[in-house]
């Protein structure tokens, strides 16, 4: 009878570390904050002064950059699409920059959009690629690289004011800095191939984290493209708001940056976390609630 009980004891206790040792690595993964060190030192760059400013609700005109924002709408009734496209031109690349969440480089740092971007006097920003929720990806963000593992195709912004897409598995942080690469986002899909919308998502996962799913459905969208040198359209298209937005599936996202004439575009982080700050204010209706999710980082212009 006590070498019965002695069993069941033991093997609770076992059953209950097991537990315990799952659900911290789960908190460890996904809730815990961590800090991490960057790979390299940053690469100096600089800008001139901003004068001749003007502006208005929509509107930002400075020496180094200009932007206009569009509110647009499409369809009705549960059909009816809202989304925001601002096209930017800038003087260099240097005025198109990356911040983190409580200005921190690691797991499970976040805050919202329009927090990080007041803090770094942003006058526009949208969310970035929630790097925080992954462990893989090259991680390059304002002349630093921060995280060098290879996983899928990013998007690269270069110091000749052009962007790509590229396959990260091809290449490596170092390397990337060496051609001018000023900040790099690890998240997809490519959604034009010269110039065209890609029409196949039919493979397209968010990433191999846990959750992993389809993304082709209609949802909020973030996403930037660039039409030339310098040249560029920001969208945040919002979602899951029925009369309102119902969201974009990525064909129509795609589609879209056709349309607006882009030669390359990248999918960014969408649903909850796609946002558009702009002279102190949210844009947009995040999440078709008015409520911003909280997010790893941002791309921010001053």
């Amino acid at each position: 009878m006590i070498k019965r009980r002695n069993k069941i004891i033991i093997f609770t206790a076992l059953i209950v570390i097991l537990i315990s040792s799952l659900l911290y690595s789960l908190a460890y993964r996904y809730l815990i904050e961590r800090d991490e060190k960057a790979v390299t030192n940053s690469i100096s760059s600089s800008s001139t002064a901003k004068n001749n400013v003007t502006y208005d609700d929509w509107n930002y005109s400075c020496n180094n950059f200009s932007i206009n924002i569009e509110k647009k709408e499409t369809g009705d009734g549960d059909n009816k699409i809202t989304y925001y496209v601002a096209h930017l031109n800038v003087k260099d690349i240097s005025s198109i920059k990356s911040a983190f969440a409580q200005n921190r480089f690691g797991r499970n740092i976040t805050e919202t959009t329009s927090n990080i971007a007041s803090s770094n006097n942003a006058i526009f920003a949208i969310n970035g690629d929630y790097y925080g929720f992954r462990e893989d990806g090259i991680i390059i963000r304002n002349g630093t690289l921060y995280r060098d593992a290879p996983a899928r195709n990013g998007l690269a912004f270069f110091n000749d004011g052009t962007i790509n897409i590229y396959d990260e598995t091809a290449t490596n942080g170092n390397d990337l800095l060496a051609q001018g690469v000023t900040n790099t986002f690890s998240f997809g899909p490519s959604l034009l191939d010269n110039g065209k919308a890609i029409t196949n998502f039919d493979n397209v996962k968010i990433d191999s984290n846990f959750g992993n799913r389809n993304i082709d459905n209609s949802n909020p969208r973030t996403g930037i493209g660039m039409i030339s040198p310098n040249n560029f359209v920001f969208v945040v298209v919002d979602g899951r708001d029925n009369g309102y937005s119902r969201g974009m599936t990525l064909n129509e996202f795609s589609q879209l940056f056709e349309d607006l004439g882009c030669t390359y575009a990248y999918n960014l982080d969408g649903g909850g976390s796609s946002t558009m700050y702009f002279n102190g204010r949210v844009v947009n209706n995040p999440g078709g609630k008015d409520s911003e999710r909280k997010v790893s980082d941002i791309i921010y212009i001053n």
